[in-house]
């Protein structure tokens, strides 16, 4: 099983790894920063250099370990690009500016869920902007009020911590997941839990700041309607 330390240290930018495993689509490796694709966010890009040659990282995906012993990260590399040789010492870095602005993003999103009072049903971060979707009854709140409360909260500066839980204490507390349609990675016994001081504890294995402060400010620029109840809230960093 891969070394995650993309959820030991979100901002450990670069990283030495050994090659495990290759494929048509590109390598594995014993410890990886970069996240794969999933509970709304997007795959981390980058480079991977070694001695004699590199090769972009265009995309990070989830995959079964060779051993079927738990998850792998698959490292998908351009179609023309070199490949290192099994076994290879090589040298990993982000696209650390794509991966921050996603990091952004996810935090302002969970800040977001906080102020919105609904059961979210979808997600997804983007680094130009992002979304969540949400089961509303009643009225549905102005973008403009939405834009107020979530930077209010933001301006706070609170702390933002992972913490862990095992499966049977987060299968007892079903409110920790926010969203409906993504399920936390569980299996390995514990869960990971992403807490806002004095704002937010939900379940979450993505990436995220350390403080809202970091986020910035942002603005809710759209509210669609997707439904009888369901409304998508769109907010983009400023």
């Amino acid at each position: 099983m891969v070394e995650e330390l993309f959820r030991q240290d979100a901002y450990l930018k670069e990283a030495e790894a050994t090659v495990t495993a290759l494929d048509e689509r590109g390598v594995r490796l014993d410890r990886s920063i970069f996240y794969p694709t999933g509970g709304g966010q997007p795959g981390d890009t980058g480079v991977l250099r070694w001695d004699g040659g590199e090769a972009r990282i265009v995309d990070a995906l989830k995959a079964p370990s060779a051993d079927g012993s738990g998850g792998d990260v698959l490292h998908v590399l351009a179609p023309d690009a070199a490949r290192p040789a099994l076994g290879a010492k090589v040298q990993s870095a982000l696209d650390w500016e794509r991966r921050y602005l996603h990091m952004r993003m996810h935090t302002a999103l969970h800040v977001m869920s906080a102020v919105i009072k609904g059961n979210v049903t979808g997600g997804q971060v983007g680094a130009d902007k992002s979304r969540l979707d949400f089961n509303l009854e009643g009225e549905v709140p102005a973008k403009e009020w939405v834009t107020e409360e979530v930077n209010k909260l933001i301006a706070l500066d609170r702390p933002v911590t992972p913490q862990w839980i095992t499966d049977e204490e987060l299968n007892a507390r079903p409110e920790l997941v926010k969203t409906m349609s993504v399920r936390p990675p569980m299996g390995a016994g514990r869960g990971r839990l992403l807490a806002i001081e004095g704002v937010d504890l939900q379940a979450c294995g993505g990436t995220h700041v350390a403080r809202t402060g970091e986020i910035g400010r942002v603005e809710c620029i759209k509210i669609e309607n997707k439904g009888k109840m369901n409304r998508r809230f769109v907010i983009a960093l400023t």
